[in-house]
Formats: C-alpha cells, sequence, structure tokens
C-alpha cells in the first residue's frame, strides 16, 4: 500500500452481534486518561474513565460516564463528590493499576480533601466537582458536575487510541 493511503473502510450497522466492531471505530476516536475517585463506604476508590468532557466556562461544568455494568459503579453513581485527574505521560502504571482495583492507592502520592475526596497528586490536571445532574445513557450514566476547584501542570499527556498508550507532547 503506498504511504498515505488508507485501507477500505468497514460499514456496518450497530447492533448486538458486532459490539466489538463499534468498540473499535469508538477506540478510533484518541482521548486523554483520566482517574475518578471518590470516597466509598469502604475507602477511597477510583476508577480509569477516557469518556471526560468539559462542558462549560460559566458555570465551570465537566462530565463523565460510568458503565452501569462496572463492579465500581454504586461507588459512583452515590457520590456526590469526586475528582476527576487527567492523567500524564508516565502515570501509565497507576492507570494500569486503577484498571484492575477500584483501591490502588498503595504506591501512590495521594491526600484527601474537605469531602474525603482521595487527591492524587503529579496529575497534568485535577477537577474537584460536585455532582450537579445524572442522565441515562444506554449502559452508561452521564454524570454532570460542577468544578468547585482546579489543578494544572504543564508536561506530556497520557493518551489511549486503538487499544493502546500513547503520548502526547505539549507544542
Amino acid at each position: 500500500m503506498p504511504d498515505g493511503a488508507l485501507d477500505m473502510p468497514v460499514n456496518f450497522a450497530p447492533e448486538a452481534g458486532n459490539a466489538r466492531q463499534l468498540r473499535d471505530a469508538f477506540g478510533r476516536f484518541a482521548t486523554g486518561v483520566t482517574v475518578v475517585t471518590a470516597l466509598g463506604e469502604d475507602g477511597p476508590v477510583g476508577i480509569v474513565v477516557n469518556s471526560f468532557s468539559s462542558v462549560s466556562l460559566d458555570p465551570a461544568l465537566v462530565l463523565w460516564s460510568p458503565s452501569k455494568t462496572s463492579r465500581r459503579f454504586r461507588y459512583f453513581e452515590a457520590a456526590d463528590h469526586y475528582a476527576i485527574h487527567v492523567l500524564s505521560a508516565d502515570q501509565a502504571e497507576l492507570c494500569q493499576g486503577f484498571s484492575k482495583d477500584a483501591h490502588a492507592f498503595d504506591g501512590s502520592r495521594y491526600q484527601l480533601n474537605a469531602n474525603g475526596v482521595p487527591l492524587i497528586e503529579d496529575c497534568l490536571a485535577r477537577f474537584e466537582c460536585t455532582r450537579t445532574a445524572t442522565y441515562d445513557g444506554g449502559d452508561h450514566l452521564i454524570v454532570v458536575g460542577r468544578v468547585d476547584q482546579a489543578e494544572m501542570r504543564d508536561g506530556d499527556a497520557l493518551t489511549f487510541y486503538a487499544g493502546k498508550f500513547g503520548l502526547a507532547s505539549q507544542p
């Protein structure tokens, strides 16, 4: 295939029998990687999320969408307060830890804010939020939160594309 040429597209109507194809198509959108944390009934919990987006500057609103089938869903469905951490390129190991264990705080530096929400240190950005609304989103819950406090720093971002980690560098 000549340089710059594209493979032939795969066309399909999403249905139950081809969920993997739809997931792969969604994976063609490169995203940043976040960990959302909250205080659960059994201590601090976290979940890896790439469905994060800013919504509004005034008021400052963000959204994210946990899967209803996740074993961690109960924690985040009930959380009035949570923090969204945008991970830096050197936090892939932290991300992998939270993808396997809701309580993967061992070895990571964090502190609790006034609402008991764990705040992971050394992230590119962090948004401490209060839930303002939730909406049914099929097999996910769309969670909208007001940003009460934000923090950011310079660095390269951890990205996710086609099932693999990568990085996005600052210009």
